[in-house]
């Protein structure tokens, strides 16, 4: 069905539940499955993120890179677990929306699985979420998971 697969990753409720649909269409065929995570400062003071503790608003680059290997590295192990073996971490910078996209540009991926919303939901709110300026850009085909 799909030969390769771009999940982006911030850690969220909504990102997990990605994984695994992402996960089930992977197990299908020899699928290529790429984790992306674009770190970004959040309007929140701390967060918890996929267990690995609390991430502050106030870290530093490095902190906030630290907390992003964590986050793809659960990840990369969830995905693991659930049998995919063709497995790609990637840490990127920039406007999540276009990260993304130039992402799956760039990779040639045949489909986008993301969550519906991430843990900059009121920031969505205000100024039209992530998973909504994917779906109405991508070339690909995009699954958005609530």
């Amino acid at each position: 069905m799909y030969t390769s697969i771009l999940v982006p990753v911030d850690g969220s409720k909504h990102a997990q539940q990605a994984l695994a649909v992402a996960c089930q269409l992977a197990q299908q065929s020899e699928t290529r499955l790429t984790l992306l995570h674009i770190p970004e400062k959040l309007a929140h003071d701390t967060l918890l993120v996929w267990g690995i503790g609390a991430v502050d608003l106030k870290a530093s680059e490095e902190e906030l890179e630290a907390a992003g290997r964590k986050i793809v590295a659960r990840a990369e192990q969830a995905a693991r677990d659930a049998g995919i073996s063709n497995v790609e971490t990637v840490i990127a910078q920039g406007d999540p929306a276009r990260t993304i996209l130039s992402e799956s540009h760039r990779r040639g991926v045949d489909a986008i699985v993301m969550g519906s919303r991430g843990l900059g939901d009121l920031k969505g709110f205000v100024v039209g979420s992530v998973s909504h300026k994917v779906a109405h850009a991508a070339e690909c085909s995009v699954i958005t998971v609530s």
